[in-house]
Formats: structure tokens, C-alpha cells, sequence
């Protein structure tokens, strides 16, 4: 069996970033090292179907190929594997997400750099980390007060609720080490958070180019998430200015 299978043996799902993916990752996971095939595993989200990766014509964009076949050209390791899990418990916000790809397609054409709008797409389907949380939270994450942020304001972290949502994210955390850093975008305070449809729903309606230009988002090295990595009560943890980096100052001339 192939190395890129295997690996869907390591995923850990008892980590508390994988257990919301867990009902619907594990049975998934056994399945395609059955049938030794991702796609086949898979089968079906809403509107799309997973198909293998050789459907992908040499001559045509990835994003594309979705947009004008509802298919999803799908390799067989963690980053499609999370990637296909990530249409069928998001299947709204994903289908648009590759509209607003497929549409700067269109605009602009394949070209060495991506523009604002496209590199934010990349960066949300990658490394988003879909954040609910308190005022409070929220004003120190966007300062960078680490301590405050991790230390004094602790105890609400009992209100966050988060929601990995890029897939590359999800890959990198099968091997977790202390520099994961996410790409943190902010939940209306309306919204309700445990309300996974009304969350998909809500992502369509947010999902704007002109607010995806302005790069919405907020740096989170992930294992400073308070119960989720045990080296992180200390205070010290948070002190390592290389993954806990303070916030750039921006001199005006």
C-alpha cells in the first residue's frame, strides 16, 4: 500500500483539534486504506463528486476543473483527504470558494502572481482557523499580547469556539510541532458557532472579494490554544518570541 495512504492510520483523532472531525474523518479514514483509494472513500459531498487525480487535464487549472465539472481531482494522502472532508461537512462555503476562484480565473488568467483576492482564497481553503470568541479575545489576538491573550484572559477561553477549517492545517497537525501558526478569521458575533449549517450558510453570504482583499486575518500559533497541547500551561510557553511574535510597528514617515 502506498505511503500516502498509510499515513491516514497515524491521524490521531483522540487530539482535541481532530476530534470535530473525527465522526466523519475516522469511518472515512478505515474506508479508503480498504478500498486503497482516498476518491473512492469519499464518494460524494453536496454537488461534487471525488474523483482521481489522473481526470485532471494537463491543460487546465485545478480550480477550474471543479468549477465546470463539480468534480474534485483528489491524491491519495492527507492533504486531499482533509481537503474532501472539508467539502462534505462545508460543502456551501468550499463550493464558494472555488467560485470566487474560478471567477479571478476568469478575470485574470493563470499568472505568476495571484493578486490579493486569490492569495487570500489560498490562504483561507489552506490555513483558516474559523474563530467565535469574546471581545476581549479578539483584541488581544489582533494585538499580539500574547500573555494577555493565553495567560490573564484564560478563563474565557471557555467561550471561544474554533473551527479548523484549511485543510493544510489539518495535515501539518498529524505531525503537531510548537510553530503551526493559522490563519485566524473572525465569526460574527451573531452567528451561532455549534450551528454548523447556519455556519456554512453564513460563509457564502461573508465571503466577499473586496473583504478577502484586505487579508481578514489574524495570525494563531494553534498549540497555545488553551487543554490543547500540555506544554502550554506554563507561562513560559507563550515567551518564545520566535512562534510568539510581537506585532510589527509600523513607522510613518
Amino acid at each position: 500500500m502506498a505511503r500516502g495512504l498509510t499515513v491516514l492510520a497515524e491521524i490521531d483523532w483522540a487530539q482535541p483539534w481532530f476530534e470535530p472531525w473525527r465522526e466523519l474523518g475516522e469511518p472515512t479514514a478505515h474506508s479508503a486504506l480498504q478500498l486503497q483509494s482516498v476518491a473512492d472513500a469519499l464518494g460524494n459531498a453536496k454537488d461534487v463528486r471525488f474523483v482521481p487525480q489522473s481526470a485532471l487535464p494537463d491543460n487546465q487549472a485545478y480550480e477550474d476543473f471543479v468549477f465546470k465539472t463539480a468534480q474534485v481531482p483528489t491524491r491519495d494522502g492527507l492533504h486531499d483527504f482533509f481537503n474532501g472532508l472539508c467539502w462534505q461537512r462545508f460543502p456551501q462555503a468550499k463550493r464558494r470558494l472555488n467560485q470566487l476562484q474560478a471567477a479571478q480565473i476568469e478575470a485574470q488568467g493563470i499568472c505568476h502572481t495571484r493578486g490579493p483576492v486569490r492569495d487570500a482564497l489560498t490562504l483561507f481553503d489552506e490555513n483558516v482557523v474559523l474563530m467565535h470568541a469574546p471581545h476581549a479575545v479578539w483584541a488581544a489576538l489582533q494585538a499580539r499580547d500574547w500573555l494577555r491573550l493565553f495567560v490573564d484572559l484564560r478563563e474565557q477561553w471557555q467561550q471561544v469556539h474554533l473551527v479548523l477549517f484549511g485543510h493544510a492545517l489539518l495535515e501539518k497537525l498529524v505531525t503537531p510541532y510548537k510553530s503551526i501558526t493559522a490563519h485566524v478569521y473572525r465569526v460574527d458575533s451573531h452567528v451561532d458557532p455549534h450551528d454548523e449549517a447556519a455556519l456554512d450558510a453564513w460563509l457564502v453570504q461573508d465571503l466577499q472579494p473586496a473583504k478577502l482583499a484586505t487579508k481578514p486575518f489574524e495570525p494563531l500559533p494553534v498549540l497555545g490554544v488553551p487543554g490543547w497541547w500540555a506544554a502550554n500551561v506554563e507561562r513560559v510557553f507563550y515567551e518564545d518570541a520566535q512562534v510568539f511574535r510581537p506585532k510589527r510597528v509600523v513607522e510613518h514617515k
